[in-house]
């Protein structure tokens, strides 16, 4: 490892260390290699391409695919000393005149360019007339046609291998499946390119599932007890349904603001502006919002609605505790979720193909959702990584019990088929309950030998035995034919009694108390005596007045890590802050007069 690398990790960045492989994807990238980086989020995968652009004579070239992220990481950057600008479009002629100047003139460290502007003659000259010190491809699992966030310019980008064949290339994801990376590999020609795969775990997450009744009301809950005044990200499938459960979450007393793509273009800024630089917003949203986020103290990430594909929850759940404090990953699920994602994809115009990609990669979804095991290590395993059952999530905590559930699911079976595999979820549990509905009347089902077999079992314990059977592809729903269930042919050996069929045993939701979660809320003030407190929440408040100065979020002036241990440490003097982790020299000379002056208060 070079020695400027590991001076301006601590020098600029403020750490005493690299962690993980950090420093040899560094050392990698400076020497002129160029790398795949997977990563996860929070794991610190921009220092692995803004130290070695700091190191290599030049100016570091950023692709980054959300430009309304570019001003917040330009910010950061700038607090820290470092020569930082973007180019995008919502820059006037005149700005991005003056960014253009200032590279020319070899004043620039940092450039974060959007790929639709990076990819016009005009950018790309301007750029072959620069010294180039790297190009870092952010978010790169985007040029994935199979991944869940395709960008079709991301494609285009092989160009930077054709035009700059010596410069040396970084591409970074936090979430990418083997099939994602070969593609990655391909369409940036990166053959040659060394791959570093870090662990994917992110153990300050917890993972929790519950068995959907009424939604929202369960998401109310979950924040009441567990997150009051945090800050969330909650994420729905519709547009309307994410204004709806803003509109509900604003009745009951949660400051929640909606996303989409539906508003327009000034109130989405106005809404992911507010997000960011203030520290009690619940933001619903569909998968609009979210990539590249950079908020440390999202202290929980919601689904009202069923992701996907695992890439798109684990890259979703990711963007929870990035500051590496407990997090909650939470999740309402019922047959309805499973439901409507197979007909999204049945009704989509792709081919038959990537219909059974998209089928392949939901049903990997819903294993997830109906595992008896470990969350965390399913989910490691979907990436090829083995773990140990973690203990923080759901699973682990309160163990799910496995029943034989081969009779139930056998009377489930018998009265799909003599009901004539026509008819929906809804009326072959009214039969098994023996509920004399008019429709069930009008087609005579109340004569079935299987009309009321199953009356000693709820309604809402039947739709999670058809969820399971439809998981464990003993039914399918014929959406053609009015969401109809079908017998698969795998439930010939089930009505036979050939095999075993293992059900997770039905509980009942519980409304939770406050107070009756061991999860970690408020954790910012865990573990600290009442001093402590004072101080922590005084400097937060000297951090919040600063950064509106400045007219930047917060958590670019400090994380509330580096806060905490201000007030654990409580430094008399200016010296007895370097060291602290996220206090580099630039930090140090602006702000460590104020920091020493807030403290004073209370020594």
């Amino acid at each position: 490892m070079q020695k400027s690398a590991l001076k301006i990790l601590q020098t600029t960045f403020g750490y005493p260390s690299f962690r993980g492989e950090q420093g040899a994807i560094v050392e990698h990238v400076i020497n002129g290699g160029d790398a795949l980086v997977l990563m996860p989020t929070g794991a610190g995968k921009s220092l692995c391409f803004q130290i070695p652009a700091l190191v290599r004579d030049g100016v570091g070239v950023v692709v980054s695919p959300l430009i309304a992220l570019m001003q917040d990481q330009v910010d950061t950057l700038k607090e820290l000393g470092v020569r930082a600008a973007f180019l995008n479009s919502t820059q006037s002629l005149e700005e991005a005149n003056e960014v253009e100047a200032a590279l020319r003139r070899g004043e620039l460290d940092m450039l974060y360019v959007a790929p639709e502007r990076l990819l016009l003659p005009r950018c790309l000259n301007m750029l072959q007339s620069a010294k180039i010190a790297l190009f870092a491809i952010d978010e790169a699992h985007c040029v994935s046609q199979w991944g869940h966030d395709f960008r079709p310019e991301y494609i285009k980008l092989s160009v930077l291998h054709e035009l700059f064949p010596d410069v040396p290339r970084i591409a970074l994801t936090a979430t990418a499946d083997a099939q994602t990376r070969d593609e990655m590999v391909l369409r940036l020609q990166l053959e040659e390119a060394r791959t570093f795969v870090s662990s994917f775990d992110r153990p300050n997450i917890r993972y929790t599932i519950v068995e959907k009744a009424n939604g929202r009301a369960q998401l109310l809950n979950f924040i009441q007890t567990q997150h009051k005044g945090d800050v969330g990200i909650v994420y729905c499938l519709s547009r309307k349904k994410v204004e709806e459960t803003a509109e509900f979450l604003i009745k009951n007393g949660i400051n929640a603001l909606p996303y989409h793509a539906g508003l327009s273009l000034e109130t989405r800024q106005a809404n992911q502006t507010r997000f960011l630089r203030e520290d009690n917003i619940v933001m619903t949203a569909t998968i609009a919002f979210g990539m590249g986020i950079d908020k440390p103290n999202v202290r929980f990430v919601a689904h009202l609605d069923l992701p996907k594909s695992m890439e798109g929850y684990y890259q979703e759940t990711g963007r929870a505790g990035r500051d590496g404090e407990p997090s909650n990953a939470w999740m309402a699920y019922g047959l309805q979720d499973m439901v409507q994602q197979r007909r999204m994809i049945a009704e989509s115009d792709a081919s038959d193909e990537f219909k059974r990609t998209l089928n392949i990669k939901l049903d990997a979804m819903l294993s997830l959702c109906e595992t008896l095991a470990c969350r965390r290590v399913h989910l490691l395993e979907y990436f090829d990584q083995a773990s140990e059952p973690c203990g923080n999530c759901d699973t682990c905590l309160y163990p799910p019990k496995s029943i034989d559930g081969t009779q139930v699911v056998q009377k489930l079976l018998s009265c799909v088929y003599r009901a004539g595999q026509r008819f929906a979820a809804t009326h072959i549990i009214d039969v098994l309950r023996g509920v004399s509905t008019e429709r069930v009347e009008q087609f005579r089902h109340d004569q079935l030998s299987t009309f009321g077999i199953g009356k000693d079992v709820s309604e809402a314990e039947w739709r999670a035995i058809i969820r399971q059977a439809i998981a464990q592809n003993l039914i399918y729903v014929d959406f053609d034919h009015y969401n109809s269930l079908h017998l698969t042919d795998a439930a010939r050996a089930v009505l036979k009694s050939e095999v075993t069929v293992r059900l997770r045993e039905y509980v009942k939701p519980v409304k939770q108390r406050s107070g009756q979660s061991s999860s970690a809320a408020n954790i910012a003030d865990a573990n600290l005596s009442d001093l402590e407190k004072s101080i922590f929440n005084a400097l937060r408040a000297w951090r919040f007045e600063t950064a509106k100065t400045h007219n930047v979020p917060a958590y670019v002036i400090f994380h509330d890590a580096t806060l905490r241990e201000i007030a654990i440490d409580k430094p008399a003097r200016i010296g007895a802050l370097k060291g602290l982790s996220g206090i580099g020299e630039k930090k140090l000379e602006n702000y460590g007069e104020q920091i020493i002056a807030v403290v004073a208060q209370f020594l």
